[in-house]
């Protein structure tokens, strides 16, 4: 895991079912009617990232959820919370961003993304969705190659 022989935060987490695959419907196969995004195609994106510290997706650690999706297509606006698996998790940021990353990279950029934590489960809440929320810092995040190696890992599909 990350720096190494540190023990983890979170040693045995609660790992949760993951939900099947959806079932494609005829609507969403015929290709003259306007696909809009929904909640469940924003959670198919963000379900499988890996978490930084184990080898268990987001969703097996319930950090995200369907229910926490928001998705507007009409307004262009995609909010998703995450619930950090421990109240004091170092590594809200770094899930936070491979989430909006993850997003950045998977949506049409007329959306706007608004990924927070679920309020009330972390202890930085608000100056981890400040800094989510602030695209300059979020810009020179990605610039620190080691960061973005970090983000890149956590959004590789597992081998």
């Amino acid at each position: 895991g990350p720096g190494g022989g540190a023990p983890l935060e979170n040693a045995n987490p609660l790992v949760y079912r993951r939900s099947g695959e959806r079932p494609v419907t005829a609507r969403e196969e015929d290709d003259e009617l306007p696909d809009s995004i929904d909640d469940r195609e924003i959670f198919d994106l963000i379900r499988s990232i890996n978490d930084p510290e184990h080898p268990l997706t987001l969703e097996e650690l319930n950090v995200v959820e369907q229910v926490r999706v928001k998705v507007n297509d009409a307004e262009s606006t995609v909010a998703v919370e995450f619930t950090p698996t421990i109240p004091h998790c170092s590594m809200a940021t770094l899930i936070g961003l491979s989430i909006k990353v993850k997003l950045i990279r998977s949506l049409p950029e007329r959306f706007k993304l608004d990924v927070h934590i679920t309020p009330g489960t972390h202890a930085s809440e608000h100056a981890v969705n400040k800094q989510l929320a602030d695209k300059e810092r979020v810009a020179a995040a990605l610039e620190n190659s080691h960061l973005l190696e970090v983000v890149n890992q956590c959004l590789s599909a597992r081998s």
